[in-house]
């Protein structure tokens, strides 16, 4: 956990370093690599990002959700559980207000993953959303074979995670909610227990907004 922890803050202070000045944009995050093509008869050199792969999960309405059900979103993702005892109430009262603000917007999601599919079945994931006021598609609680949530979250959302029957609740695993472009780009991190890091998060998902629609425009 350590480790992941410690690549997120190298890669948070690289972007920050390296996007100083840029308010009307957004870094893009996580691992990218230089790829020399041909263009017009002349090499170049592109930089491809890293992305977040397909996966295929279910949600509280019991209907299967893949990347392909995120086409043409702009997404916030998360991971949690819905007996935590700690750092889930806090984070899930928070996306509550981005829920509030973006639910009639046709281009995003809130998407969240049970680490503790076992306990969290359809069921009691739409207990949970029906708890939290939750309707319609704007957020999805998603459930789906833990080691490919655990592979999803640690591998390629970068989030810290881990099953320790030690701590209340049994399970260990960070707060971030993840910002993702239309091209499945992580743009952001932020601490979802706090209330200033998800007003930044708002503020950020309107100028992806506004992003994605200069570029349509141009």
């Amino acid at each position: 956990m350590k480790n992941l922890a410690g690549a997120l803050f190298l890669l948070l202070t690289f972007a920050a370093c390296n996007f100083k000045g840029e308010q009307s944009k957004l870094p893009i995050l996580g691992r990218r690599q230089a790829v020399t093509k041909t263009v017009n008869g002349k090499e170049v050199v592109d930089t491809v990002y890293q992305t977040i792969p397909d996966f295929k999960f279910v949600n509280q309405y019991g209907d299967t959700i893949t990347q392909n059900s995120l086409k043409g979103d702009i997404y916030v993702a998360d991971f949690f559980f819905t007996t935590c005892p700690s750092i889930c109430p806090i984070m899930h009262r928070n996306m509550l207000k981005v829920y509030e603000d973006f639910k009639n917007v046709p281009d995003f999601k809130i998407i969240s993953h049970t680490i503790d599919p076992k306990h969290d079945s359809v069921t009691v994931l739409k207990k949970y959303a029906d708890k939290l006021g939750i309707k319609g598609d704007s957020w999805w609680l998603l459930q789906g074979k833990k080691e490919d949530t655990y592979e999803l979250g640690q591998k390629h959302y970068l989030v810290a995670m881990s099953q320790d029957d030690g701590t209340p609740g049994g399970y260990v695993h960070q707060g971030w909610f993840v910002l993702v472009d239309k091209q499945h780009r992580i743009r952001g991190y932020y601490d979802g227990t706090k209330e200033e890091e998800v007003a930044k998060m708002i503020n950020d998902i309107k100028t992806l907004r506004a992003e994605v629609n200069t570029e349509i425009a141009q």
